[in-house]
This record gives structure tokens, C-alpha cells and sequence, in this order.
């Protein structure tokens, strides 16, 4: 399938078809994890699974960084 970007304000949008997202079972809440590797663009839906163990790596990361704040703050 070849697609062609088009205009949206100042950006550029990718229009899904709606049989590719009836198949992936994708809609207009769902999140997007868009990754490159400066080559090649690959666009995939972010199932609830992969979105908890992104926002626990998230959650651990800023432990780490500002924990002490965050308890400060608590107080």
C-alpha cells in the first residue's frame, strides 16, 4: 500500500485506512509508539501491557533521579 502524507495546519498527517484499523484494532483513543531508525518509520498500537511496563520504567527512572524531592513534597 503506498500513502501519500497530507497537509494538517502546519504539520504533516498519515490518513489509516479503515480496514488497517479495524485489523489492528486500533481507534482514535488509541496510543501510538512511533519509533525510527532514520531509515524507516514504524508506527505500532501500545497495548495496555507494553503502556504499564513503559510507565513503571518511567516511574522507576524519576525515583532514582528526584525520589528525595518527591518525599519532600509528600510532606
Amino acid at each position: 500500500m503506498v500513502k501519500r502524507l497530507t497537509r494538517h495546519g502546519n504539520s504533516l498527517a498519515l490518513v489509516i485506512d479503515r480496514p488497517v484499523l479495524q485489523l489492528l484494532k486500533i481507534d482514535a483513543e488509541t496510543p501510538l509508539d512511533i519509533m525510527t531508525d532514520g531509515d524507516v518509520l514504524l508506527v505500532r498500537p501500545l497495548r495496555e501491557a507494553e503502556r504499564a511496563k513503559q510507565i513503571k520504567a518511567i516511574r522507576n527512572r524519576l525515583h532514582k533521579r528526584c525520589g528525595k524531592t518527591f518525599e519532600r513534597l509528600a510532606k
